[in-house]
């Protein structure tokens, strides 16, 4: 543990200009909550008592951290026993963070961490009481505070903080394989897994507590209260990992901080590091904001929510935001954390202190922040750029192709003949189009061994969700019709009927478009071997990607280039990643019923798709920049989305994402040959299990060989055909509105 006073030490950096925009105030029980929580930390044995000969926290240790300032800061309307109540907890989480790097990351101990913290999991019971004896200041801790804890709590909130808890002790280990190997995280790998270890979904969980205002069970998974959990998240963790790094990187050679990580990715110095962090830091505060104004009202209305439960999820809110400005007090006091220099910081450790002083602070964080906020809405749609020069892509696994390849591209032209795909009304696809797309490629290369029905299939999955995506914007685009898209979307879904596998399909409503005769059809011809559970999954797949459709209509109509973050997650699903690798996930489970279904739902498998989805899509949109940025005034493309957060250019940006590409896909090496093998034992698989582990991994490299190989070979982002179908510069679904959009009205 570092030295309470690293903080007076010549900081690595100055700490830069932080978005604060809410006054931080300090709970009138913060005395009460500074005595109890000390008695407590006593009788739990974590001050002054050795632990395997270290002594983790000592009395003075203990008072100058002060986390019951912590606290009072981040829950300023808590009640006095609530206030004690989460001070124990924090108490609790910074000890255990420090009893775990003392005890298993400094002796690089990761069969004995293992041990520890599956202990720790019978201290968690969802239902039920603790059966184990603690034996240790950790489950001593754990075990009290549960009991204190979750009888007030409903069992929905029970197994989200019982969950949220998991990954914050599970995870550690991740971060101590990366130590012992040496190892620092790309960027995206970063943000995940720093939501899981770093505490921040388990600290928002605290606040639905310390307000009484429970999330509804029934919105608690849609995309806007977990974008409200991430932004939290991701702004709490990047926020400390500022006031840390010095702590962490330079005097307990940690490796799992976000300056470091975009330092080494992006070969610059350490100031320069640190701002780009504040920068992120401050668009994840923003999307924070953008979702709690313009996607909660929606939410309530579609979904109908009781006006208590609103409000309950708006106290919930802003307890967050209390927590974001509480949190950056305590960050510029604690002795924990450098203080760098920053005017920020001089404000208060040389400046007026107090209750009402943070308050100063805002106006200059607000002006200083207000261009990166109006940087994302200020795009010019329709610019002419030309081709985009292409990077040499890295890609170490082999393409292969179905010999079934050109009856496959005859079968998709008659299939979408058939389904209406082609009709001159309303003129999505023609003929032509659809034959230069060649998505039969696209099959043959990522399903090399598939029967004919099979790659027939897979081609004309790929048609349908291309066509859907293509769908959206011309037929809802054009009058900016966001209600209508959503009503589609919601037809959707009734054409995936999900039911007992003894009973035929339902009968389903009578398609009215092309788009629900495709959806009607494939699901027909995919759903029907499936049980229950397997149709649920699938069809949750192709909910994904189809709402996000809609997602992207509302930015557009907005004109809002995405925050980086959400950009790239909401991306997998707009590729309709899940949707492919649904199938494949499905059919190996199909060989193997005894597979464990959970296995899919683990860190490395799930980190292995989301690594495999990403370079597909960044691959995507390195392709497909001038079709998106010159023919159709998109604003959904990473190169665009890098452009403007980090100002470069497009041969810049560029190769910001093909290094982004290249470091996905070597994290996906490093899990099949690092992470799996601790998985399959971890789970006691026997060898048929493996082995159909093992093919899976191998669809997933033929998936990604192939959609490479697709990208080289389709003529879909070619300019010659671009200009058959649009002049350049031209809104071909009416014109774009918005800030910064007049000059291309004027021009079209």
């Amino acid at each position: 543990m570092g030295d309470p006073g690293d903080a007076r030490r010549t900081p690595p950096f100055e700490l830069p200009e932080f978005y604060v925009p809410y006054p931080a105030r300090l709970n009138p029980n913060l005395a009460r909550a500074r005595g109890h929580s000390k008695a407590w930390a006593y009788e739990m044995d974590m001050i002054d008592v050795p632990q395997h000969g270290t002594v983790i926290w000592s009395a003075d240790d203990f008072d100058a951290h002060d986390y019951a300032l912590l606290c009072a800061y981040t829950h300023p309307d808590a009640t006095g026993p609530d206030l004690d109540l989460v001070t124990d907890w924090y108490v609790w989480v910074f000890y255990f963070d420090d009893h775990f790097l003392e005890l298993y990351k400094r002796t690089r101990d990761t069969a004995g961490a293992r041990d520890y913290l599956d202990r720790l999991r019978a201290f968690m019971p969802v239902t039920g009481e603790i059966t184990e004896t603690p034996d240790n200041p950790v489950e001593r801790g754990l075990a009290d505070l549960w009991a204190r804890t979750v009888p007030a709590r409903s069992p929905d909130w029970r197994r989200r903080f019982a969950n949220s808890t998991a990954n914050l002790l599970d995870e550690s280990l991740w971060e101590l394989a990366n130590i012992s190997a040496d190892r620092i995280a790309n960027p995206v790998e970063y943000i995940e897994m720093r939501r899981k270890v770093g505490g921040a979904p388990w600290s928002a969980n605290l606040v639905e507590h310390a307000a009484g205002a429970e999330v509804p069970a029934e919105i608690a998974a849609t995309r806007p209260l977990q974008v409200l959990r991430d932004t939290f998240a991701d702004s709490v963790h990047l926020r400390n990992d500022l006031f840390s790094y010095q702590r962490e990187v330079e005097d307990e050679g940690e490796l799992s901080n976000s300056v470091l990580v975009v330092e080494r990715f992006l070969g610059c110095d350490t100031q320069t590091a640190a701002n780009l962090v504040n920068d992120l830091m401050t668009s994840r505060l923003h999307q924070f904001e953008h979702t709690t104004f313009t996607e909660l009202p929606p939410l309530f209305e579609e979904r109908g929510v009781h006006p208590r439960a609103r409000a309950d999820v708006l106290a919930y809110v802003k307890g967050l935001q209390d927590w974001q400005s509480g949190g950056h007090e305590w960050h510029l006091r604690s002795s924990r954390y450098m203080k760098g220099g920053s005017p920020a910081a001089a404000g208060v450790l040389d400046g007026p202190a107090g209750l009402g002083t943070s308050g100063a602070r805002i106006v200059s964080s607000l002006v200083s922040t207000a261009p990166r906020r109006l940087r994302s809405f200020t795009h010019i749609p329709y610019q002419v750029v030309g081709q985009t020069r292409l990077p040499g892509f890295y890609m170490p696994f082999a393409t292969r192709s179905s010999p079934r390849l050109d009856v496959s591209r005859r079968h998709v032209v008659v299939w979408a003949r058939r389904i209406g795909m082609l009709d001159p009304v309303p003129g999505i696809w023609n003929e032509h189009k659809l034959r230069a797309f060649d998505f039969a490629l696209c099959s043959a290369g990522i399903h090399p061994d598939a029967t004919a029905d099979q790659l027939n299939l897979t081609t004309d999955w790929l048609a349908w969700g291309t066509y859907g995506d293509d769908y959206y914007p011309v037929i809802f685009g054009r009058t900016r019709d966001l209600v209508g898209a959503k009503a589609c979307t919601r037809r959707l879904s009734e054409f995936m009927p999900v039911e007992p596998t003894d009973i035929p399909l339902s009968v389903v409503p009578v398609p009215g478009n092309a788009l629900e005769r495709g959806l009607a059809d494939l699901w027909a011809r995919t759903a029907g071997p499936m049980t229950v559970s397997a149709r649920r999954v699938f069809r949750g797949a192709i909910e994904k990607m189809v709402d996000s459709w809609s997602w992207e209509l509302a930015n557009q109509f907005q004109n809002r280039v995405p925050d980086p973050i959400d950009y790239i997650e909401m991306r997998r699903r707009t590729f309709g990643s899940d949707l492919t690798m649904s199938l494949a996930r499905l059919a190996r489970m199909a060989h193997v019923p005894t597979l464990p279904p959970e296995i899919f739902r683990t860190r490395p498998i799930r980190a292995l798709e989301n690594a495999a989805a990403d370079y597909a899509c960044l691959l995507n949109d390195i392709f497909s920049y001038q079709k998106e940025i010159q023919f159709e005034g998109e604003i959904h493309n990473c190169v665009l989305v890098i452009q403007r957060f980090l100002d470069r250019d497009r041969e810049g940006a560029v190769a910001v994402v093909n290094d982004l590409m290249t470091a996905r896909l070597r994290q996906f090496e490093h899990i099949v040959s690092s992470e799996l093998p601790v998985l399959f034992d971890s789970f006691g698989l026997d060898a048929d299990a493996r082995g159909t582990l093992c093919g899976y991994v191998t669809e997933l490299q033929n998936w990604l060989a192939g959609i490479l190989r697709w990208h080289q070979g389709t003529r879909r982002y070619e300019e010659s055909e671009l200009r058959r179908h649009g002049a350049a510069g031209t809104p071909p679904f009416g014109g774009p509105t918005g800030l910064g959009t007049a000059a291309a009205r004027l021009r079209a």
